[in-house]
């Protein structure tokens, strides 16, 4: 999704459509269709969201709240059968269809979205199967939500890069993401990013174009979302492995886990949120010797975008952290090159330690990045963004300062929040405050907060 892009009309809907599952016998239980079919109001109105998110695939919005404001009247019924379930669809968007007909990528979402909540509703809320108040029990809850996906895979050697960035940036930026996704895919690496458009979008575009030269077979575009932000980043075409975590930690565990290596883009708040997220687990202790390859990337014309972010880094959590990342402006081959480097290193390590390609069990996540942050204003308020601490504890503050950020500029909890009690306030050391309010007025100037960025607001005050 790119700034200035033409938004497509959101007025034509489709009155009443009714699709089925390709392969229902395998998607649920009787039990469980019969259990979402009568689900109270909560479980059904978080599928309702998830579902209007799958539909709305190829419309620049990125508010949630304007996404459910348009659909006001849009609904989604789940009807068991005596041979798997259908859901029945009113006043859907009408880009979901060509001809009559569900595009086949979007149905094949939809039904994604319905697995991943009813499993994750029966085994979390229901059955209280999963563990979530130890750091390894919230680590198997990600990898069983994983593989009830079909995400984790034993027969693959390591080839999976997790591609981040802003789903609002430039046309050069995000042909420069194309380009680099090209060069990856003709090195026969897949792709896994946030699922949105932008930066997201443009690393599977470019590896679809350089497997295709290569006539790789079974080329995987893995899709990583969760309810609150589905909205903001719908889906994008490309994606056909979309998988559906509980909330935003979860979700940035499920991109560590499973990566073999890490490209990182220009983008905004959420773009630092992950690299700080990333930056705090390889900044513990316990993961000094382990590696996981992180390079941030942009074209000639936005080499001051990482040069603000490394300055920030090394101006908050000290020069030591300089030595976790590596920079790259322009040549999206070199890129590519370097990263398969790195990437053979990763394999040599797991495989001398005797660890899984699929899903990385050893990498140590501290709690802190692992427990779900809620941005309320209080909690906002409460963040410790202070040099009184460990430095890997400092990047998980920073990181849900800019979670919270995140959820104010587009989630639809956050916006109404902000429009009701006001921009959220960050209170802190003189210094490190100072610090982040520099990065993100030069998001502002850029135009990375949001698509349109000439009624953009900030939701946060800075205090020092």
């Amino acid at each position: 999704m790119l700034r200035g892009a033409c938004p497509m009309s959101v007025k034509d809907k489709v009155p009443y459509a009714s699709v089925r599952p390709v392969q229902s016998l395998d998607l649920l239980s009787q039990r469980e269709m019969a259990s979402l079919a009568a689900a109270g109001d909560e479980i059904h109105q978080l599928f309702r969201r998830c579902a209007l998110a799958v539909m709305n695939t190829g419309a620049d919005v990125d508010d949630a709240r304007e996404l459910y404001d348009q659909y006001q009247d849009f609904e989604v019924k789940v009807v068991p059968e005596s041979r798997g379930l259908k859901l029945q669809l009113y006043n859907c968007p009408a880009q979901a269809f060509v001809d009559g007909k569900m595009i086949e990528g979007i149905r094949a979402h939809l039904f994604s979205a319905l697995r991943d909540i009813v499993f994750t509703y029966h085994k979390l809320v229901e059955q209280q199967h999963f563990d979530l108040d130890s750091p390894e029990g919230i680590t198997d809850t990600v990898f069983r939500i994983l593989r009830n996906g079909g995400i984790v895979t034993s027969n693959l050697p390591p080839r999976l890069v997790v591609c981040w960035g802003g789903h609002s940036i430039s046309r050069t930026e995000y042909d420069f993401t194309k380009e680099v996704g090209y060069q990856l895919g003709l090195r026969g690496f897949d792709i896994a990013t946030g699922c949105g458009g932008g930066a997201m979008k443009g690393p599977m575009k470019g590896a679809t174009i350089g497997h295709g030269k290569q006539l790789n077979k079974g080329s995987r575009f893995v899709g990583i979302s969760e309810p609150g932000i589905i909205a903001a980043e719908s889906p994008n075409p490309l994606v056909n492995e979309l998988i559906i975590l509980p909330d935003i930690e979860k979700r940035l565990e499920a991109f560590v886990r499973l990566a073999h290596g890490v490209v990182v883009f220009p983008g905004g708040a959420g773009t630092a949120e992950e690299i700080l997220y990333l930056l705090g687990i390889k900044m513990h202790p316990a993961n000094a010797d382990l590696p996981l390859p992180l390079l941030l990337a942009a074209p000639e014309s936005s080499a001051g975008y990482f040069q603000q972010i490394d300055s920030f880094l090394r101006a908050t959590l000290g020069d030591e952290v300089a030595r976790h990342y590596e920079i790259f402006c322009g040549d999206p081959a070199t890129v590519a090159r370097v990263l398969k480097k790195r990437i053979k290193k990763v394999r040599k390590y797991r495989m001398d330690k005797r660890e899984s390609f699929s899903y990385n069990w050893g990498l140590a996540i501290p709690e802190d990045l692992q427990q779900p942050f809620v941005p309320t204003h209080d909690n906002m308020a409460a963040l410790q963004l202070h040099r009184r601490q460990p430095v890997h504890h400092l990047a998980a503050e920073l990181r849900r300062a800019f979670s919270g950020i995140v959820t104010g500029n587009i989630k639809d909890f956050g916006v109404r929040a902000v429009e009701q009690y006001g921009p959220y306030r960050l209170h802190g050391d003189p210094d490190v405050v100072g610090q982040l309010g520099e990065l993100l007025a030069a998001f502002v100037r850029q135009g990375r907060m949001k698509l349109d960025a000439s009624t953009y607001v900030p939701c946060f005050e800075l205090v020092t």
